[in-house]
Parts: structure tokens; C-alpha cells; sequence
């Protein structure tokens, strides 16, 4: 009996450590809750980014294991939510994980070299050089040959996959777009090595101390033309008589604000909308694409839509995009192209992060997860919508070097010439056919 009794009391000591063991801290279960809720609310999305999600729950669990601290914690869920390749998606802190910090802060006031890149064919080019850059004297439209003594090819690479670890990017293009730009960020104080060739083809070497650059895109160039509006809604004619808009956002008062900017612009021959750099918003689609319907006209292509506005426009038009059109952005760039009213242009799709999102509370009560569930405008891309797609301009158009250098914007340039012997037959809508004057 004796003996007995204490088999049992050993077996059951040497078995505690393996009871103890199995028991998952608080990451590994929010780590496997949100791996399976996900799956189920995000997976439709998987085929069409080309993620192997069976993989990704291999690393986490195993990553998960390993976590000793919050702020391990919060970023483990940050990193597996960048796995989604969603642009919108980020790890909310709630209630108590309000306090919790990220572990490994940056330090000091992060800022931009001074210069912005563009890739024109196989090479990489600055689109824009301002503040530090230009003191260095580095020029628009110079060929960037190195960046940190790396091919800059490989260096674009492999930032990319740096930022892709813990920021959801919803297509490659959209990756790419943002390491020319937000990408290149660094705390102040630091410094950028350079190798370029300048306009006459020569080589040079700059270094840039990083200071208060701005790392935020501009979308178009600097315009040679005067500006009226605010920094969302901005509006002008171009050099050639063209009306032009930029909408930097979408604000709620969106089809108010092109009102205003119409009234300005007096019934041009033709009106050019840049959606380059658009950071999203939201807006009453019906009510914006009835600016561009003229007065006592219906258009439906794909959809009904009515005239709308004091003043509504019914000429031609042109919209400009590039990767960082995000969001509400890319819905304003889909309704003008799938519902047949302009032409699109630019050096690339949308970024393809435009979707109906929801949030995902985690076990822990610490922190919960923001992400896309719907794609919109489902109506796009033969019905498979926006997200991790984009919306395609009808036309390609990369920046031209000698233009850059010369302060010139090639796609207000494409534009202006399209404008000038319209497309007629490449979209539905024919400004003729809807009783406009010209």
C-alpha cells in the first residue's frame, strides 16, 4: 500500500512540470484566437494577396511561445496583423493595455531626407528635392545609383521587407510607393549616402543629415500654376487653360467642395482631378459624381446617377492616381472609372486598400484587432472589387527624367494632351452625347 501510495505521489510530481507547461500564457491565447478568427473573417482574402496562412500560424504559435513582457506582447500581435497585407488593419490597446509601450521606441523626432523617388522603367529616380536635399544640391530627375553603399534596387528591397514586419501593405505596388516616401524616414540627426547621376549623366556623392523635412507625400509636384482652397481641396487652372482639382483627402463635404472649386474654374474645356497621395476620408459618392453630370442629365452605365450642385460640370475628365491613392481616395478613382465618366492615368494602380472593416476583441482584454472583412465597390476589377487589387488607370504614364529636372509635371502634362483630343470610344461617357456645349 505503502508503495503504492508512493508511486502515485512521484508520478504525480514528475508529471506537475508538464501540467505547468501546457498551460498558455496570455499571448499564446490571443495568439491563437486571432490566428482562427482571421482565418474565418479575412481568409476570401488570402488567395488573392498570396498568403499561406498555414505558415503564418506555424511561426506564431511558435514566435508566441517565446514572449516574456506587454510590450512583446503588443508587438508579436502588431507583426501578425502586417501578415494579413492590409493597409487598415492595426492592433487597437483597450482597457488596461492602454499603458502598455512598444518595446523597442525609436529615438528622437523622425523625419524625411528631402527627397522623394519614383521608378521610371528599371531605374529609380528623385521625383522631388527640397529642404536638405536641395541644400546638397541634389536634383530633381537625378538617377539614384546607391543608397548606404547598396544597389538602390536592394536597399528599396530590402526596406520594403523591413516595413512589411510590422505594416500591412494591401498590394506590392503599394509597398513600394510607400518606401519612396514615408519609407525613407529616419530620427533626426542621422544621415543618408547617396551615389547618383546628375541631368549631364555624371556621378556624384551626397550625404543628407536628416532635420525637418517632411517624410509626408505631396501626390503631384509642386504645380506651376497658382492654387486656390485648403490643403485637402486645392484648385487652379493649368498653364494651358485646364481646370485643375487635387484632393488631397475626402473630406464628409466633398461634392460642397468641388462646388466651390467649380465655380471658380467657370466651365473649363476640360478638368483634370489628382488623386495622387489621396489618404481616404469618406463622401456621398452619389452626391460628388453628380458635379459631373450636366444640369437635367441622368448617367447610367453601371450605375444611376443624376446631376447634382449649383454649377455641375459636363466636359471632359481626367483623373490622376498613383500608389498611395488609399481608401476613399481609390472609391472616388472607381466610380469616375467603372461607372464610365473619365479617363484614368498614372504610374500605377491604387493601392487596393479600400474595404468594410470590423473589430476583433482578444482573449487577453488587452488589445483587439481592426480589420478588413468586405472589399468595396465590388462592382470593380470584373467584380472582385478593391481590396489587394487597386483600381488600374486605363494608362500607364511614368514620370519622364528631363521633365523632373525641369520642374515639370509629365502626367498634368498627359493629361492636358488628352484633354486636348479626348479618348471618345475609350469610355462610355462622351461629353456630346450628354448635351454639352463642346
Amino acid at each position: 500500500m505503502r508503495a503504492s501510495l508512493f508511486l502515485l505521489v512521484s508520478l504525480v510530481l514528475l508529471l506537475a512540470p508538464v501540467a505547468r507547461a501546457k498551460e498558455k500564457t496570455a499571448c499564446q491565447r490571443d495568439v491563437d484566437f486571432a490566428l482562427e478568427a482571421l482565418e474565418e473573417r479575412c481568409g476570401h482574402f488570402f488567395d488573392v494577396k498570396g498568403i499561406d496562412w498555414k505558415k503564418v500560424a506555424k511561426r506564431f504559435r511558435k514566435e508566441a511561445a517565446k514572449v516574456e513582457t506587454p510590450g512583446e506582447h503588443f508587438k508579436l500581435l502588431v507583426r501578425l496583423t502586417a501578415r494579413l497585407e492590409d493597409g487598415h488593419a492595426y492592433v487597437k490597446k483597450v482597457g488596461a493595455g492602454e499603458s502598455i509601450e512598444w518595446p523597442d521606441p525609436v529615438p528622437g523626432r523622425m523625419s524625411g531626407p528631402g527627397l522623394f523617388l519614383c521608378r521610371v522603367g528599371k531605374k529609380i529616380y528623385v521625383k522631388n528635392a527640397f529642404s536638405t536635399a536641395e541644400e546638397v544640391k541634389i536634383g530633381p530627375g537625378w538617377e539614384v545609383l546607391k543608397i548606404e553603399d547598396q544597389p538602390v534596387q536592394k536597399w528599396l528591397d530590402r526596406r520594403i521587407e523591413e516595413r512589411r514586419d510590422t505594416s500591412g501593405f494591401s498590394t506590392d505596388h503599394h509597398a513600394f510607393f510607400d518606401v519612396c516616401h514615408w519609407g525613407l524616414a529616419k530620427p533626426r540627426g542621422k544621415r543618408l549616402e547617396l551615389e547618383l547621376k546628375d541631368v549631364k549623366r555624371k556621378k556624384r556623392k551626397r550625404t543628407i543629415t536628416y532635420d525637418k523635412a517632411t517624410c509626408r507625400p505631396w501626390g503631384p509636384l509642386r504645380p506651376p500654376f497658382e492654387l486656390q482652397g485648403d490643403r485637402d481641396v486645392r484648385y487652379g487652372k493649368t498653364a494651358g487653360g485646364y481646370g485643375y482639382i487635387h484632393l488631397r483627402k475626402c473630406p464628409k463635404n466633398l461634392p460642397e467642395r468641388i462646388d466651390e472649386a467649380l465655380a471658380v474654374l467657370d466651365d473649363p474645356d476640360g478638368l483634370i482631378l489628382d488623386l495622387r497621395a489621396n489618404g481616404g476620408g469618406g463622401f456621398d459618392h452619389e452626391g460628388l459624381m453628380g458635379r459631373f453630370i450636366p444640369e437635367g442629365k441622368t448617367l447610367r452605365f453601371k450605375k444611376r446617377y443624376v446631376s447634382a450642385g449649383p454649377k455641375p460640370y459636363g466636359g471632359p475628365v481626367v483623373v490622376i492616381v498613383d500608389g498611395l491613392t488609399l481608401s476613399a481616395g481609390e472609391t472616388c478613382a472607381a466610380i469616375f472609372k467603372e461607372d464610365g465618366r473619365a479617363y484614368l492615368i498614372g504610374e500605377s494602380p491604387t493601392s487596393g486598400m479600400s474595404s468594410s472593416k470590423t473589430t476583433i476583441a482578444l482573449p487577453s482584454g488587452l488589445f483587439a484587432l481592426y480589420v478588413s472583412v468586405r472589399s468595396n465597390m465590388s462592382r470593380s476589377n470584373g467584380g472582385r472589387g478593391i481590396e489587394g487589387i487597386g483600381i488600374p488607370p486605363h494608362e500607364i504614364v511614368a514620370y519622364d527624367p528631363e521633365d523632373l529636372a525641369a520642374g515639370r509635371d509629365t502626367l498634368v502634362l498627359r493629361a492636358e494632351a488628352l484633354l486636348a483630343k479626348y479618348p471618345r470610344g475609350k469610355i462610355p461617357y462622351d461629353p456630346r452625347d450628354f448635351g454639352w456645349r463642346r
